[in-house]
């Protein structure tokens, strides 16, 4: 595999809707597991919407290590706010900094408009906190979701510096 200096973010488009579908598939089977919940929302998103997703102006990230696409994040824009969706990276890389440089990617793809972002996690899924948190993102509240899986929703105001320096 190659090594991590040679991460490639880009802006993804249909054509690899199939890759992304599938890293999104791996990543949140762990997600799924952890809450005993194999009804999550990212594992129902069938190939057809991610690819419908890709082909709109949807702001969106994914990440290569060479010609693998290890992992990808888009963007929702409502009004000012864009949520944060589908943040995703294949377990095997997962803690290596693809979801940092994802969440910067996609904080500079958003439309000027947005002043705010905002994601929900689980509230259990304690190393996507604190990559949210590192990356400038305040708990903002709760709630439980449709498969029983209480969420945390995080927000940040755009411009706000990620602690750790990597990223907008």
């Amino acid at each position: 595999m190659p090594g991590m200096d040679q991460l490639r973010v880009g802006r993804p488009g249909p054509r690899h809707a199939g890759e992304l579908w599938t890293v999104q598939r791996a990543a949140y089977v762990s997600e799924a597991q952890r809450y005993d919940a194999p009804r999550i929302p990212p594992l129902l998103e069938t190939l057809e919407q991610v690819r419908a997703d890709l082909a709109g102006d949807v702001p969106a990230a994914a990440a290569w290590l060479g010609p693998r696409l290890v992992g990808s994040v888009r963007g929702r824009v409502e009004g000012d706010r864009m949520e944060i969706a589908r943040l995703t990276v294949a377990p095997d890389v997962q803690g290596r900094g693809v979801g940092r440089a994802l969440l910067a990617a996609v904080h500079a793809a958003a439309p000027a408009v947005v002043v705010r972002f905002w994601l929900v996690t689980g509230s259990a899924s304690h190393d996507n906190r604190r990559l949210y948190a590192a990356a400038g993102y305040r708990e903002a509240g709760t709630a439980v979701d449709a498969a029983g899986v209480e969420l945390v929703r995080m927000e940040r105001e755009r411009g706000v510096s990620a602690r750790c320096g990597h990223g907008p």
